[in-house]
């Protein structure tokens, strides 16, 4: 039977440390206060480096495009000197646009990486709660039944079905005795996204009008939505934020295990209801703001736990910067390959993210919960 140990308040089974453990221990025993000081000098650059790395998107995502637009009327247009550019509408629709790329980034990786941590399943993302489902059940109704056509609407739609189908998810899993557990979520979960998604199918292929107002937003894109949208849902991704990271200590108690999170003192129920509205706020946000992006609250908190191990105060983070990054990146890459058309981010998500995860898992380093 595999034992567990707990390494600065994060979860970690016996024979799963990460490289440096071993070297950080020898460092703790010889001189605890150098390694403390080597500690917080790679922790600055690994913030630094990851500070760039986001920096580097956005500047790409202001820039980048079917017309390339110099660095300098950028910044003359986010200061307030851009009047009369020429390329003015388009640096203002792209402000918009990495604004949109930003907040659905963070909200999709911190959802995937406290789902993973909830779950304890390393290959669950956010739509396991059925949440980007529901979202797109309700769009669809109110395109098919009450003729809604306009993306603030959706956004309202989208909201309101994701909430439902998070609620929905949680009362199925608790119909059996002994409460909500993991597996339980898990399996409610992909039930629920089943049938909604064939609720889904069938209410458009009924009307070809609806499935073609539909399929702009399923395919899941940052692109043609305004900032008034970014402002309206940006009080649902705050709120979710905060409850994610109040919970992380939660959070990698329920790593450990029910036994060892009730040892600990945790309310079960308590902790996993947080940070399952958490969840359900961040993902329905982002899913009506950019409708379905995949792949992005999988691969990421992954990535973040190779980088900083399995502690969810670090992961958490580390996946507020990396998310927005990759679909950013993801975004330029997309309006580049195919000018003077462009794929969507929806789509661009799995084909950037796919070698990374791949990488990840040829070397073994997948990162256990």
């Amino acid at each position: 039977m595999s034992s567990t140990r707990v390494l600065d308040g994060a979860p970690r089974a016996a024979g799963d440390a990460s490289p440096g453990d071993d070297a950080v221990g020898g460092e703790l025993a010889a001189d605890p206060s150098a390694a403390r000081a080597r500690r917080r000098r790679r922790t600055r650059l690994l913030t630094l480096a990851l500070l760039a790395l986001l920096a580097a998107a956005v500047v790409a995502s202001l820039m980048l495009g079917s017309k390339t637009v110099p660095l300098g009327d950028v910044v003359s247009v986010l200061t307030g000197g851009g009047a009369g550019l020429e390329d003015e509408g388009i640096i203002e629709a792209r402000v918009a646009r990495t604004a949109v790329g930003l907040l659905v980034g963070a909200a999709l990786a911190v959802a995937g990486a406290a789902m993973q941590g909830l779950t304890r399943n390393p290959l669950a993302d956010p739509g396991l709660l059925g949440v980007n489902a529901g979202a797109s059940l309700a769009v669809v109704v109110a395109i098919a039944v009450f003729g809604v056509g306009s993306l603030t609407s959706y956004v309202w739609w989208a909201m309101a079905g994701a909430g439902i189908a998070a609620v929905a998810v949680h009362a199925l899993a608790g119909l059996a005795g002994g409460g909500v557990t993991p597996l339980r979520l898990t399996l409610a979960g992909a039930a629920l996204t089943a049938g909604l998604a064939s609720w889904s199918s069938g209410l458009l292929v009924s009307s070809k009008q609806s499935f073609d107002s539909f399929r702009f937003w399923q395919v899941g894109t940052i692109g043609g939505r305004g900032l008034d949208l970014v402002v309206t849902v940006l009080p649902f991704v705050l709120v979710g934020l905060a409850v994610v990271l109040l919970a992380v200590r939660q959070l990698n108690a329920l790593t450990l295990g029910d036994d060892l999170a009730r040892g600990l003192g945790e309310n079960l129920l308590l902790a996993r209801g947080a940070v399952a509205v958490g969840v359900a706020m961040l993902c329905g946000a982002a899913t009506a703001l950019a409708g379905p992006i995949g792949f992005l609250g999988l691969v990421v908190p992954h990535v973040a736990r190779f980088v900083v191990g399995p502690d969810h105060r670090r992961i958490i983070p580390v996946c507020l910067v990396v998310g927005p990054a990759l679909l950013l990146a993801a975004d330029v890459v997309g309006r580049l390959i195919a000018q003077p058309s462009e794929v969507q981010a929806g789509i661009m998500t799995a084909v950037v993210g796919v070698p990374f995860f791949i990488v990840l898992v040829r070397r073994g380093r997948m990162a256990s919960l």
